[in-house]
């Protein structure tokens, strides 16, 4: 069993790279926070208002369980999974997670840019949105780190560039996947 997994936090191209990445590989694309609000036909925001972090948490374990035991797919966690050693522990045994980082000052600016960001990511402090992310990396770069198999820094680079960076570091790690990208 074989998937890869895009850890790291909001706004750090999980999705667009993975949608990229599942595109050259021929294999479908999976976006756990999505599979989510289908599953329950709600938003992450609302299922945050209505029934607290917790209560999202355990539906998001849900269904990082059932994509756990999925084959040949892409797939993009939401940012706090990893939070969670069950999930780790499920992503661990059925693929390759890659963390995407990026600077503080990266997510904020493409925060600004994401006009899905209210529905789909809801503030996780009432702090302002620097302090906010800063904060919130300083305390999940640990769980990033032990969850993920490498990292790739997408600060300065688009989403093909993302895409060649990983292609490398999965030869070089695992020597398989040999991806198509570019010319």
């Amino acid at each position: 069993m074989m998937n890869i997994y895009l850890i790291g936090y909001r706004c750090t191209g999980k999705t667009s790279v993975g949608k990229y990445l599942a595109n050259i590989l021929g294999w479908p694309f999976l976006d756990a926070d999505v599979e989510l609000v289908n599953e329950h036909g709600i938003t992450i925001s609302e299922i945050v208002a209505t029934q607290g972090w917790e209560s999202f948490r355990k539906k998001e374990k849900d269904i990082v369980k059932k994509l756990s035991s999925l084959d040949k797919h892409v797939i993009a966690t939401g940012g706090g999974a990893i939070l969670d050693e069950e999930n780790v522990t499920n992503i661990k045994k059925s693929g390759i997670s890659i963390w995407l980082r990026a600077t503080p000052e990266t997510v904020k600016n493409r925060i600004l840019k994401d006009e899905t960001t209210e529905d789909s990511r809801p503030s996780l402090t009432s702090k302002g949105l620097m302090e906010e992310i800063e904060e919130t990396l300083i305390y999940r770069n640990p769980f990033y780190e032990k969850a993920m198999d490498f990292f790739v820094d997408t600060d300065n680079l688009d989403i093909e560039n993302v895409c060649l960076a990983v292609q490398k570091k999965l030869v070089s790690v695992h020597g398989t996947l040999k991806l198509e990208i570019g010319h």
